[in-house]
C-alpha cells in the first residue's frame, strides 16, 4: 500500500518517488522518473512531464503541465492553467529534446492564473506572478511581476502581502509583523516570527 492518494482516472507511471501524503486528482499523469515531495497536491487534468522534481507541499491546480527540466522547490503554488515552456524555438518538425531549458521555482514562490513562464529563467523565492502575467526573464525574490511582458511593480512579504519601504529601506508584512531590508533593490528577511 502505497503512502499517497492517486484517484482511479489518474495514472502513475513507474519509476516515480511520491511523498507520502502527496494527493493526484482525476485525469492527470505523473510520467517516468519524477521525484514529488510529501504533502503535495495534484490538481485535476495535470501533467507532469518525466524526470520533474517538485519539493514539499506544492500545490499545482487544475490543467497545468509541469514540463521536463522544471524544478519546484517546497511550497510553491502553481495557479490554475498556468503555462510552463521548455523549448525556446520549438518546430514541431525539428526534435530539440537536447535543448530543454531549466525553469526553477524557489521556495514560496506562486505563480497566479493563466500565467506564462518562459523557459530558462529562475523565479526568486517568495515572488508572486500575477494572474495572465507573461514572464520573460528572471524574477528576484520577493517580487511582485503583471503584465505581458511581465514587469515589477513592488514586493511582497512571505505571507504574500505587499510591502512599503520607508526612507531606511525597512517594510513590516502587516499580518506576520516579521520585517524585511531593501538594499540595492533587493529584499531579504531580517526577522523571523
Amino acid at each position: 500500500m502505497s503512502d499517497f492518494f492517486k484517484h482511479e482516472s489518474a495514472y502513475v507511471d513507474e519509476s516515480c518517488q511520491i511523498g507520502k501524503n502527496t494527493k493526484i486528482w482525476h485525469f492527470s499523469h505523473i510520467m517516468s522518473g519524477c521525484t514529488i515531495g510529501e504533502d503535495c497536491n495534484i490538481g485535476q487534468n495535470v501533467v507532469i512531464s518525466p524526470d520533474v522534481v517538485l519539493g514539499r507541499n506544492v500545490k499545482i491546480q487544475n490543467n497545468v503541465s509541469v514540463y521536463t527540466g522544471v524544478i519546484c522547490e517546497d511550497d510553491v503554488f502553481l495557479g490554475p492553467s498556468m503555462v510552463f515552456t521548455n523549448v525556446i524555438n520549438p518546430r514541431s518538425h525539428v526534435s530539440r529534446k537536447h535543448e530543454y531549458r531549466q525553469t526553477i521555482i524557489r521556495r514560496g514562490a506562486s505563480i497566479g492564473a493563466n500565467a506564462t513562464l518562459v523557459c530558462g529563467n529562475e523565479i526568486g523565492e517568495y515572488a508572486l506572478i500575477g494572474a495572465g502575467a507573461v514572464v520573460t526573464k528572471p524574477v528576484k525574490p520577493y517580487a511582485l511581476v503583471v503584465g505581458n511582458p511581465a514587469r515589477q511593480i513592488g514586493w511582497v512579504s512571505a505571507y504574500g502581502e505587499k510591502l512599503k519601504f520607508d526612507d531606511n529601506g525597512v517594510a513590516v508584512c502587516p499580518i506576520t509583523g516579521e520585517q524585511y531590508e531593501l538594499i540595492d533593490n533587493q529584499v531579504k528577511r531580517i526577522t523571523l516570527k
